[in-house]
């Protein structure tokens, strides 16, 4: 049987924080958004649905670690190096996002000629764009 991604559930803490966040990224990214209310959102590229979700009050306590069991990260692939430059010139920079492990740079233990930046939301959950010829 042959499968492909429908959808991605992200849990977050703070709707007012995270949301935002969220609706700026994926509306850079081409995603429409195509329900939303004060806790939540959900865009669509068409073929991947993101559902962006406030944490019930019950589960806020517990946080959210990517080292441990369950998301490590997300990363959204581009059509080349430069749309990853792009990205980070217009959306991360422009968004005062703080980028990780002195990034963009190429990640030849990946694959020859992959390209990446990385960033994380307002709580912490690692987000990738990069080029993967």
């Amino acid at each position: 049987m042959k499968a492909s991604l429908y959808h991605i559930q992200i849990n977050v803490h703070d709707a007012k924080k995270s949301l935002p966040f969220y609706k700026r990224l994926f509306a850079y990214l081409e995603y429409k958004v195509i329900d939303e209310s004060k806790g939540h959102i959900g865009v669509s590229n068409g073929k991947t649905d993101f559902w962006i979700i406030e944490t019930e009050e019950a589960h806020k306590e517990k946080g959210y670690h990517r080292k441990a069991t369950g998301l490590n990260h997300i990363s959204f692939r581009v059509s080349s190096k430069q749309d990853v430059e792009t990205f980070v010139k217009e959306f991360l920079k422009k968004e005062k996002v703080k980028i990780l492990y002195d990034t963009p740079r190429d990640y030849p233990e990946y694959r020859k000629g992959y390209y990446a930046v990385f960033f994380e939301d307002p709580d912490r959950i690692k987000i990738e764009v990069a080029y993967v010829p």
